[in-house]
């Protein structure tokens, strides 16, 4: 067959290469980051609410405590009992439909009269909103490996500024319209992200090779996979502790502002979350180091930071710079080292990667219900030094599971073997 040289004169012809067609272009990548921050907003509306949430439904402190226990708690349910579907049907009907149940019970939760139903609401509001970790494999299913930890940074990058939005807007409009407007509104906006992820998700077809699978072999094999894998195990308790420490400050935050010599109201609580923002940098740094084959130094790193923030925390009891110093640290601390758990977890098993981000995300959530279950006690009985206390604490113990990882992954490591551990 001839070829054309018209235009080259003598120069070999190379082929361009095309775009892989199923690669996430920036507006869906975006889009989906959009729709993770906006999922997993509600699970933070009523932290910088408590103290009015406790005065305007006549609930204690251990109580309004509760709502935030019952977020992270219905989170990690939804995380073992919802996530694993996305690895055995339509990921993109899965996600839609998690995105509505998620807008009826945010309606729910605004409408409760009481605190027992407050909290109710809050628990399957936060049992559907799960559907940011659907988004979030589907993410990394499209991208290419050599961009993995970028793609997936960008979209947990939303659910982070989600959580830190989600805190400011209620806060902001607990003011204008009182502590349920901010449910109202993300009601309306989990509508309408429905709606655009239905017509902008693309169709992920399972593995030929893959067998069906019923819904309780489907609960065994998440299970199992933390057995099989000790990586994941090994992850999952450090993103464990890692989340009760971040859990036990954003918890205990809200008590120190509005209290002396503070005395903020909702509104300025809400707006001092934003220092949190930096931990998006913090984020995206990781997930560049991670792309090129610095997992282990980043994580390691952001433990030992983890725990180091402590100290400024401990400091801001009396003074805004020293808190404000912590609590950055603490979110950059925290936000790096997720990101390097999902390099590493997302490259173990690709066929199963709603699962293993299932078995993760649900021990990494149970971590926070416990660290905010712990900050309503021990705030009520120790006060701020106490707070810090705890929080160093299991900070200290994420690194300390970190150095026992690297010591038993290297003696276990074989000959010739290259991997996203090293």
């Amino acid at each position: 067959m001839a070829h054309s040289t018209h235009g080259t004169r003598g120069r070999a012809v190379v082929p361009r290469t095309l775009p892989d067609p199923s690669a996430p272009g920036r507006g869906l990548v975006l889009l989906m980051a959009l729709a993770a921050g906006l999922s997993a907003a509600g699970n933070y509306f009523a932290q910088p609410l408590l103290d009015v949430i406790e005065l305007n439904l006549h609930i204690g402190v251990t109580a309004a405590g509760l709502i935030v226990t019952a977020a992270q708690a219905g989170y990690a349910l939804g995380l073992i009992l919802l996530v694993p579907l996305g690895d055995v049907m339509d990921r993109r009907r899965l996600a839609v439909f998690l995105f509505a149940l998620t807008a009826f019970f945010l309606l729910l939760t605004a409408a409760a009269p009481t605190g027992p139903l407050l909290i109710a609401g809050t628990l399957l509001t936060a049992l559907t909103s799960v559907g940011a970790q659907v988004v979030v494999p589907f993410a990394a299913a499209l991208a290419a490996p050599a961009e993995r930890g970028r793609i997936v940074g960008v979209v947990m990058s939303g659910v982070l500024l989600g959580g830190l939005f989600g805190r400011l807007a209620s806060g902001a409009l607990s003011e204008l319209g009182g502590w349920r407007t901010a449910y109202w509104v993300n009601a309306l906006l989990m509508a309408v992200m429905a709606i655009l992820l239905h017509n902008r998700l693309p169709r992920l077809s399972r593995p030929r090779d893959a067998a069906p699978m019923p819904y309780t072999g489907l609960l065994r094999s998440t299970l199992a996979l933390l057995r099989q894998e000790p990586l994941l195990r090994w992850r999952a308790a450090i993103g464990a502790f890692s989340m009760a420490s971040y859990s036990v400050q954003l918890t205990a935050l809200t008590f120190l502002l509005t209290r002396p010599p503070f005395h903020w109201n909702a509104a300025a609580i809400g707006l001092f979350g934003l220092v949190g923002v930096i931990g998006v940098v913090g984020m995206n740094i990781a997930a560049r180091l991670s792309d090129r084959g610095r997992v282990q130094p980043v994580s390691g790193t952001a433990a030992a930071l983890l725990t180091l923030s402590w100290l400024p925390l401990l400091a801001g009891e009396s003074s805004l710079l020293w808190l404000a110093v912590g609590v950055i640290s603490l979110n950059i601390a925290q936000q790096a080292g997720l990101n390097s758990g999902q390099t590493v977890i997302y490259a173990l098993r690709p066929e199963a990667r709603n699962r293993i981000n299932s078995g993760f995300m649900t021990l990494f959530f149970l971590g926070g219900a416990a660290g905010a279950a712990l900050a309503s006690v021990v705030w009520s009985r120790a006060g701020w030094s106490g707070i810090c206390l705890l929080g160093g604490s299991l900070a200290a113990g994420s690194l300390v599971l970190w150095v026992l990882e690297r010591v038993r992954m290297a003696s276990a490591a074989r000959p010739g073997t290259v991997s996203v551990t090293r």
